[in-house]
């Protein structure tokens, strides 16, 4: 195993490592984390923990390596003339809180009204996947699912509502369990039209009381 090079800073004559560098600096900073708790990062159970919370930042921040433009890339326009609302209720999410790293579990319901094409309705989900695997605050999240769906899409309008349970809310600090946040963006006819909104809501609804009686 390559001895890790440490420096003392002359002031504090605390130990300081080099910058970090690629994979093997992160290991080396989850090291440090684990000892600056009180932890030994050698002791049997702790060993290969360095890798795989490397493993876990790789899913939880999969975001970053996705662009999610090209998931709304490939549309289809031969819609038997529909010209109502598409709605996709109740898309778990999990993201992290950019202040504190701590998780944030929720659900995103997506509604566009097309205008002359439509997508897969996986794609709404794989779009809501995209932002939500990074740091976040919960209001830009929401934001850049609904900007990047009317950017690609140019749709009559797009409505996006999120509701989020913050860790850094409920395990920590003031402590309040099961508070949620409910965030919200519209444009084109959602934003200036109280129906649609209206509407849009009532299918919100309408498929939770769907799931609640067959079990979901």
């Amino acid at each position: 195993m390559k001895q890790e090079v440490k420096l003392r800073d002359k002031v504090t004559e605390e130990v300081v490592f080099p910058p970090l560098q690629g994979r093997c600096g992160a290991r080396r900073a989850v090291r440090e984390l684990l000892q600056w708790i009180g932890e030994n990062p050698d002791r049997e159970g702790l060993v290969e923990t360095p890798d795989r919370v490397l493993r876990a930042f790789e899913e939880y921040f999969g975001g970053y390596q996705i662009d999610p433009r090209q998931h709304l890339a490939r549309t289809f326009s031969e819609t038997a003339s529909y010209s109502g609302m598409v709605v996709l209720s109740h898309i778990p999410f999990m993201s992290h809180c950019e202040h504190h790293m701590a998780p944030i579990n929720g659900k995103a319901h997506v509604a566009y009204m097309p205008k002359e094409k439509v997508v897969g309705i996986s794609k709404l989900a794989r779009v809501v996947e995209a932002f939500a695997r990074r740091l976040q605050i919960q209001e830009r999240m929401t934001a850049e699912i609904g900007e990047v769906i009317q950017e690609v899409l140019q749709p009559l309008g797009v409505g996006v509502i999120v509701e989020g349970k913050h860790n850094c809310l409920c395990a920590r600090g003031v402590g309040k369990q099961g508070a949620i946040l409910t965030t919200s963006y519209f444009s084109g006819g959602f934003e200036e039209g109280e129906l649609w909104r209206k509407q849009f809501e009532t299918h919100i609804n309408t498929a939770q009381n769907v799931a609640g009686s067959v079990g979901l």
